[in-house]
């Protein structure tokens, strides 16, 4: 456990970071600076799989699942106010889009990576951070926004209605629900940042292995 310490609180606090950033939107509200630093979660999660194989990534995963559920249980304590409704700040479809999204996207991402891993050094990064930050986005918006959900909110104050409003599409196309923008540009963020976290990659997985030889 002692070895893979340093995975675990970097997930952690990438975990509790993107939380936090989630609140501030910028860009018209098509994304949050927890765009930013979520997808850092793949990043985490590779190292560790490519360091120390699947099994230790997988327990990486199971740490930020844990620390992910801890923040979902705080926020849905914050009560809110607003259009005549009392809400919790982290509404229940949220939580269990986020959780599910997370440790299914985060073990497909350790399942292709070990696919991947005796390839060229930098395609299983890269490709299971593509695959696992695609499905991470389907299903986390799908689950907290799209209204097939609806049925699963709790109260009429948890339905999120303005997330299904039909408004152009990154705010220049035709109409579509603003859902779709959002995971749109969520997922624009993580394939971008997937290319960008291949250095730090190389640099951190090296830097761990020449101090392990």
């Amino acid at each position: 456990m002692t070895r893979i310490l340093p995975g675990v609180l970097a997930m952690a606090i990438i975990v509790v970071a993107s939380n936090i950033l989630v609140q501030f939107l910028i860009l018209d509200g098509l994304l949050t600076w927890g765009a930013f630093t979520y997808p850092l979660a793949f990043l985490v999660t590779d190292v560790m799989n490519r360091v120390y194989g699947p099994a230790a990534a997988r327990r990486v995963v199971f740490a930020g699942l844990v620390v992910g559920i801890i923040c979902s249980l705080i926020g849905s304590q914050i009560m809110l106010q607003g259009d005549g409704f009392t809400y919790p700040a982290v509404a229940l479809r949220i939580a269990i889009g986020s959780a599910t999204a997370f440790l299914i996207a985060q073990l497909l991402d350790i399942a292709v990576f070990d696919r991947l891993r005796a390839e060229s050094w930098w395609k299983a990064p890269l490709g299971s951070t593509l695959v696992g930050s695609t499905v991470d986005t389907a299903i986390f918006f799908s689950i907290a926004f799209a209204g097939v959900f609806n049925r699963f909110s709790v109260s009429a104050a948890e339905e999120i209605t303005w997330a299904q409003d039909a408004v152009p599409f990154l705010n220049n196309g035709p109409d579509v629900p603003l859902w779709i923008s959002l995971a749109v540009a969520d997922w624009a963020v993580k394939l971008s940042i997937a290319l960008l976290a291949l250095v730090p990659f190389r640099l951190i997985v090296g830097r761990i292995l020449a101090r392990a030889a």
